[in-house]
């Protein structure tokens, strides 16, 4: 006999009338279980300490100076971020913006044991550690499971991009655009009657991802800044440098530690509710051919609002309290960016285009019809045969290479089918750029207030 017909039969009532007692009982029970899921201050969560007046004062100092990203950069280094000096600030930035109502994404591409995922990670442990969610794994419904406010204003950090599923990677592209999940789901009650249940997921969040992959699909690429590992001779002396000083004991570890405390300190601090207004944003344009400028340029105004807000201490209000961006913060972005505008501009990918480069400069010390084989590039270039192959594939795919002979038991011969210039691209780009933020300074300069245009005064 079912608990409806017992407590029927006890309380003397119709079963039908109890089926609706139990089915409201259910659904009370289901909502009052959510509740400490999605508040932001309930007891699983450790409260954050509170900042002692002289620490106060000295992250408040620190928000004031002049060269704030400058000494941003170098306390992130000195907190134990090995050279990759562009890179660990844009993604600090990157990080940070999780507070915001527009937060930002990065994809972290490098080869295997390239450092992508300790450098994602490194940042992230710059951060409070309530604001941040760490995932090696995510399974294909798991977004979806979390309480309804659990992820919103958190820093979602994927350590391997590659072991998502694609049910996975479309719950985390909806996160990042839509800023919510919505799913419908069926329950079944106590007394075994299943019903639908809408279960809802509140954004926004930021991530930071890290991935092997060169060919990211299109979608996931696209909602993301994308950001190359300095995979140069120089920053693996770098690395091995600071790996064998920390092993000598050379290394203040303390010191790493208090500053990792001092930047936590700061984002606790910095008021990221702010409104920010760009006077400038129609003056700047990125380049016409970049992938998804659409979303391109919203990333943009996004991280330039993102660097406005670190300055929030320096910026000028307007008459409704709102940030006013000024010419300096655009400089700053598109400096920091530009790497990841490159990238989108680009036609192969930073691991590919690296690969490209070295591969040109082997080619060309040799004559620019030399013919060459796998093994023998593998062995110059000291990559792996998996990695030779998918970069060597990509590239006759897209016609930079073109097989001209040699059998396949006996190893195949190839040569530079086209030879672009990367060089010639950045200047061009930078150029571009330039020219666009020195007409803005030199209207701030004719208007009388430098940064500003007549328009705004």
């Amino acid at each position: 006999m079912s608990l409806a017909e017992r407590t029927a039969t006890v309380l003397a009532l119709r079963k039908d009338q109890v089926l609706d007692d139990l089915r409201q009982l259910t659904d009370l029970l289901e909502a009052h279980r959510e509740i400490p899921a999605s508040s932001s201050k309930t007891s699983h969560l450790r409260p954050r300490p509170n900042m002692l007046p002289g620490e106060r004062t000295a992250v408040l100092t620190f928000l004031q100076r002049p060269d704030l990203l400058d000494q941003l950069g170098e306390h992130l280094g000195a907190a134990g971020i090995v050279g990759e000096e562009q890179s660990r600030l844009l993604l600090y930035l990157v990080a940070l913006s999780h507070g915001t109502d527009a937060p930002l994404h990065a994809l972290v591409q490098g080869t295997s044991g390239s450092g992508k995922t300790h450098l994602v990670t490194k940042i992230s442990e710059l951060l409070p550690p309530d604001d941040v969610i760490t995932l090696t794994r995510v399974t294909d419904s798991s977004f979806y499971n979390y309480g309804r406010e659990d992820l919103k204003h958190k820093l979602i950090v994927l350590e391997d991009l590659d072991g998502l599923r694609e049910d996975a990677l479309y719950a985390f592209r909806e996160l990042q655009s839509r800023v919510r999940l919505t799913s419908s789901t069926s329950i079944k009650d106590q007394v075994g009657e299943i019903f639908a249940k809408v279960r809802t997921v509140e954004g926004p969040v930021a991530s930071l991802a890290a991935t092997t992959q060169g060919e990211v699909y299109e979608d996931n690429l696209s909602r993301s800044l994308v950001v190359a590992v300095d995979e140069s001779k120089e920053q693996t002396r770098a690395v091995v440098d600071y790996q064998n000083r920390r092993a000598a004991g050379l290394v203040d570890v303390e010191e790493e530690r208090s500053l990792r405390d001092f930047l936590r300190s700061w984002a606790r601090l910095l008021d990221r509710s702010k409104v920010v207004v760009n006077p400038y944003a129609m003056s700047v344009a990125l380049p016409a051919e970049a992938s998804k400028l659409r979303r391109l340029n919203a990333l943009y105004q996004s991280f330039v609002r993102q660097i406005v807000l670190l300055h929030q201490h320096q910026r000028k209000t307007d008459g409704k309290g709102r940030l006013i961006t000024e010419v300096s913060d655009l400089k700053a972005a598109c400096e920091l960016l530009f790497d990841a505008i490159v990238l989108k501009v680009d036609e192969l990918d930073g691991a590919l285009r690296f690969f490209f480069e070295n591969l040109k400069k082997y080619i060309l010390e040799r004559g620019r019809e030399y013919e060459f084989t796998r093994r023998e590039v593998r062995q110059a270039l000291r990559i792996s045969k998996t990695q030779q192959h998918t970069y060597l594939t990509q590239l006759l795919e897209l016609e930079y290479l073109k097989q001209v002979g040699g059998y396949a038991n006996r190893g195949l011969t190839y040569k530079m089918a086209y030879w672009d210039d990367s060089t010639a691209l950045r200047a061009r780009l930078k150029a571009e750029l330039n020219a666009q933020l020195a007409k803005l300074e030199q209207k701030g300069e004719r208007s009388g207030t430098p940064g500003r245009t007549p328009e705004d005064q």
